[in-house]
């Protein structure tokens, strides 16, 4: 069992053999050039994107920062504005105020109070009321139970 080969090698597959691996060849070394090249150019890209997402993320907080004086701006102004009404309601009452005006400012306050909140309202003994009603309750059990 001899193996007999017989390989036609002419010189135009020769050449051919000789062009694919100077190909692969150059392909390789243009490579070893581009690649780190290409490297940097996206490192330099993804650079240049983080930096202009900071800069549009600045830009949005000093938005935020302008809104949030214009806010306060706007609130001092309304302070300033409530001020001047209480004055001018002072001024009105002769620069006096009365008990009656007192008690209506304060039941206008009680409106921005929760469901939940508790008062005592004072009576002449100046015992709150709910106070008043829980004592009665308790000295009357002392005196049942005696």
């Amino acid at each position: 069992m001899s193996a007999n080969y017989n390989y036609n090698i002419t010189p135009s597959l020769v050449k051919l053999v000789v062009k694919v691996v100077g190909v692969i060849v150059a392909f390789f070394v243009v490579m070893a050039f581009v690649r780190p090249w290409y490297n940097v150019w996206s490192q330099e890209m993804e650079g240049k994107a983080e930096f202009a997402k900071a800069e549009q993320n600045r830009k949005i907080k000093i938005e935020e920062a302008r809104a949030n004086l214009e806010a306060e701006k706007l609130n001092a102004q309304a302070e300033i504005e409530r001020a001047k009404g209480a004055a001018e309601a002072i001024k009105i009452e002769n620069g006096s105020i009365t008990p009656t005006y007192i008690q209506y400012l304060w039941v206008r306050q009680q409106s921005d109070l929760s469901d939940k909140t508790v008062i005592y309202i004072p009576t002449e003994s100046n015992l709150p009321l709910l106070e008043s009603t829980r004592m009665n309750s308790l000295g009357q059990g002392n005196a049942v139970g005696k």
